[in-house]
């Protein structure tokens, strides 16, 4: 008798003291085609969301539909993951000044404005994670934020990352070519003085880390506190993931030089001439981040950029992911991107990765968005068409199990199909394609 007593106080004390499963709101979407990306095309889906991790997913009749649920019935429709852009300049922030070629110790969280209307404009294309980098008008331009979408009052609401004093809240921005050779002041001039530059700068890396790590702790024997260091000896142990601005196929051999040297983990952004050089990119092992575009136009060193692009990487193996580079393509399009993946000959489930789970893992978010897979953030997107169709829209978005867009809104269809009246007062967003 005791011995049931106790059991069932125990129970109870579980029940008080942490926050109960059963209380958390649950929803199940019916009835849709789902795209898990970790998995083949689900017909007459089924996903369960319970607070804001997705439960569970799978086909009608074999997923567990949990009682007193809210059952939403999509069927026609299609739900996908949240789509990952891996290169935005929404939020109005800035990064390096004229001063200097580098500016490692520049954070764009600094500068970002979350009230901005552009992080609204993202959610209605589908955009749920991005990363928000500096411009590259600079050899290194600083530190990028990976930010979540979520409803937000302050920059510490959309970080990915808790403890920002102590954690890396994102990548780093380099960059080479045009853009960041400039021709005065303390900029190269020449594409050959820019690495130069580059290798100097992580040369001063190497000797700082070796200084602290002589230290071994010692506060009396450790060099004098260099914030551009410490985000450079972070790059160095693979700790900040280095995106690397990059056009023309030298400028792309340059980086892998670079990383073959000093060995730091980076993700090449744009590569207009991937398709020259492929086979190079998929044996450094390194990921790219391309843009695809419908029209001509913009800087010489990228007039060879193709959209074959996509078929092109993933065929010589190269883990390759889509980006807006936000006012360059608007992020309201970004579904566009991987349509012209496909109808350049990239697959279909490739393309889709591209758009989620391939951007996850070049930001080292995979284990929490980009797939739908229990456990994961309840990030999706409910389409009305194919995704791969210019006619299908973004009906709704959600994040962590919040609805943050829905199109029959008219407060935020606005944003969906408004001209630049709509973000009137607005700051200017710095784009760098």
């Amino acid at each position: 008798m005791h011995f049931r007593k106790w059991i069932l106080t125990g129970l109870l004390l579980v029940l008080c003291s942490a926050p109960s499963l059963w209380a958390q709101e649950v929803r199940v979407f019916t009835g849709a085609t789902i795209y898990p990306i970790s998995g083949e095309p689900i017909e007459n889906g089924v996903l369960v969301i319970r607070g804001d991790k997705i439960e569970a997913v799978g086909t009608a009749g074999n997923v567990r539909v949990p009682r007193n649920a809210e059952q939403v019935d999509v069927s026609g429709k299609v739900i996908m993951p949240g789509l990952v852009d891996t290169h935005s300049h929404i939020g109005g922030g800035d990064g390096g000044d004229r001063s200097a070629a580098t500016h490692p110790d520049v954070r764009i969280l600094d500068a970002i404005d979350v009230h901005n209307d552009t992080f609204k404009k993202a959610r209605t294309g589908g955009v749920t994670t991005a990363n928000v980098m500096p411009g590259s008008g600079h050899l290194l331009s600083g530190q990028t934020a990976y930010l979540k979408l979520r409803d937000a009052r302050t920059i510490y609401d959309m970080l990915f990352v808790d403890d920002v004093e102590n954690g890396i809240t994102g990548g780093i921005k380099m960059a080479n070519g045009t853009n960041s050779i400039r021709s005065s002041g303390p900029f190269p001039g020449t594409r050959a003085k820019s690495a130069a530059m580059q290798r100097n700068l992580f040369v001063k890396a190497q000797e700082y880390k070796a200084k602290v790590e002589a230290a071994d702790g010692d506060p009396d024997k450790m060099p004098p506190r260099d914030l551009q260091m410490e985000a450079m000896v972070q790059v160095l142990n693979g700790e900040r993931m280095v995106h690397f601005h990059t056009h023309r196929h030298d400028d792309v051999l340059t980086v892998l030089r670079l990383q073959r040297e000093f060995g730091f983990r980076v993700v090449l952004q744009h590569v207009s001439e991937a398709w020259k050089v492929a086979d190079e990119i998929a044996a450094a092992g390194v990921g790219a981040s391309i843009i695809a575009l419908d029209s001509p136009g913009g800087k010489l060193e990228a007039i060879d950029v193709r959209n074959e692009n996509g078929r092109v990487l993933e065929e010589a193996g190269v883990d390759v992911a889509f980006h807006t580079d936000d006012g360059i393509v608007d992020s309201r399009l970004f579904l566009r991107m991987a349509s012209f993946g496909v109808r350049e000959g990239m697959s279909r489930p490739k393309a889709l990765e591209a758009l989620t789970l391939a951007g996850a893992r070049m930001l080292d978010l995979d284990e929490r968005i980009g797939s739908l897979d229990p456990g994961k953030d309840a990030d999706f997107l409910i389409l009305d068409g194919d995704p791969f169709s210019v006619y299908t829209h973004v009906e709704e978005t959600w994040i962590e199990g919040k609805l943050v867009y829905d199109r029959n809104n008219p407060e935020h269809r606005k944003f969906s199909v408004g001209g630049y009246e709509v973000f009137r007062g607005e700051h200017h967003v710095h784009s760098d394609h």
